[in-house]
């Protein structure tokens, strides 16, 4: 493990030292070589696959196909066409004294992200910190790591067929013991970034004695508000729910205004054929007796709320105003994304005002937070905390700043 984080550091210099047409350029390679090797990748995933129950919320997560794989190569293209930060002038000013001061973006240095169960993440990490002169150290569970090991040694083998290190590109032991050596890095690793479950998150954000960004769970609601369009509702809902119920973008719970509850069986009959189940209030649950699948619909409890599902499942709650749908999204909501399907301008305006999240929505599916549909390429994650980046992390994310300044011989009095 020291080896390996005294390599990262020393390569994180070299990366940085690269030309933006260098990186884009090795970005394109990788690109091709994923094209090339959708058979090995998949056989690879395949072994992961097999260890994991298809019932579980994160086999679709953890699943490659040559369509998924050939997205993945797409970003990866996208990302290495993207402007670099790196080097841009964010302000510049000449003080009284002569001095002139400029504020330029420039590289964390080292950036380690532990993670789970998604193979497209080893792939949009390592194109985004290669893009903007990061090393990567990655971190992944065991569940894939099968999948992670094929996808770093594809990525490692390029960058070294290009005359690039590929320590830049390390890919740490799945054992809780190297969490443990990662965590504690101090002057080795710039941040950590998390991305996985709550435990995971809070795991790494309580022991972590490096600079750690949050990307925070994601319960996610949507308000139904009294002026919404019916068939406007519908499709929202049903793309927010069921498009990839295992993301952390889906739909959790569905808020709806009491004079709306007669509209609930219309709106739901999609989700219905597509076996979701329900856990409804009382109000909700009468107004889709009779006419929701009986086997799908059942009463909610108090774990029915601030519960991310990742499975064909979610909750309903009835309010009777705007101001008791914002009250329930700031019990129960992560920061992550929330929306509202609404006719009334002034309504929408008041909801994205005082709704606390990373990515507030109006007259839209939540599915739309992903860095790729943002026009950021790919994404490292989506921050829900305040401090530094927020929502789907991009190049512009994994770059901080130093001031540079230049005199004439001025001193201080």
């Amino acid at each position: 493990m020291q080896t390996l984080l005294l390599a990262a550091r020393a390569a994180s210099r070299q990366i940085a030292a690269l030309s933006d047409a260098e990186r884009s350029q090795a970005l394109m390679a990788v690109a091709d070589a994923i094209d090339a090797n959708h058979d090995a990748l998949i056989t690879s995933n395949a072994d992961d696959l097999s260890r994991m129950d298809p019932q579980s919320p994160l086999y679709d997560r953890l699943m490659l196909t040559p369509a998924r794989l050939t997205a993945i190569a797409n970003d990866m293209r996208h990302v290495a066409q993207l402007d670099c930060p790196q080097h841009r002038v964010i302000e510049s000013r000449t003080l009284p004294n002569g001095l002139q001061l400029s504020r330029v973006s420039v590289p964390f240095g080292v950036v380690a992200v532990i993670y789970e169960a998604r193979p497209n993440v080893t792939f949009d990490v390592f194109a985004l910190c290669l893009k903007t002169g990061n090393a990567a150290l990655m971190k992944c569970g065991s569940d894939a790591a099968s999948s992670h090991r094929a996808a770093v040694g594809l990525i490692r083998q390029t960058l070294e067929g290009l005359g690039i290190t590929p320590d830049a590109v390390p890919l740490l032991p799945t054992s809780r013991e190297a969490t443990a050596t990662l965590l504690a890095a101090e002057g080795m690793v710039d941040v950590c970034i998390p991305r996985g479950g709550r435990a995971l998150i809070d795991h790494v954000r309580r022991t972590a004695r490096v600079p750690v960004i949050e990307t925070g769970a994601g319960v996610v609601n949507t308000y139904m508000a009294a002026s919404a369009d019916t068939a406007m509702a519908e499709r929202i809902i049903t793309n927010a729910k069921t498009r990839r119920v295992s993301v952390c973008n889906a739909l959790d719970c569905l808020i709806v205004h009491s004079s709306r509850l007669a509209d609930l069986p219309e709106v739901l009959a999609e989700i219905g054929r597509r076996k979701v189940i329900i856990d409804a209030d009382d109000a909700a649950y009468e107004a889709l007796s009779g006419h929701y699948p009986a086997q799908l619909l059942q009463h909610a409890t108090p774990e029915s709320y601030g519960t991310e599902y990742m499975a064909l499942r979610m909750a309903i709650r009835t309010v009777d105003s705007t101001e008791q749908a914002i009250e329930h999204i700031a019990q129960y909501g992560s920061g992550h994304s929330e929306a509202i399907i609404t006719s009334d301008e002034a309504e929408a305006v008041v909801f994205q005002q005082s709704v606390d999240a990373a990515c507030v929505y109006v007259n839209a599916p939540t599915s739309f937070t992903d860095g790729a549909q943002f026009g950021l390429g790919a994404e490292i994650g989506i921050s829900t905390q305040k401090l530094g980046p927020r929502g789907p992390m991009g190049l512009e994310a994994l770059n901080t700043y130093k001031w540079l300044i230049r005199g004439e011989g001025q001193v201080r009095e």
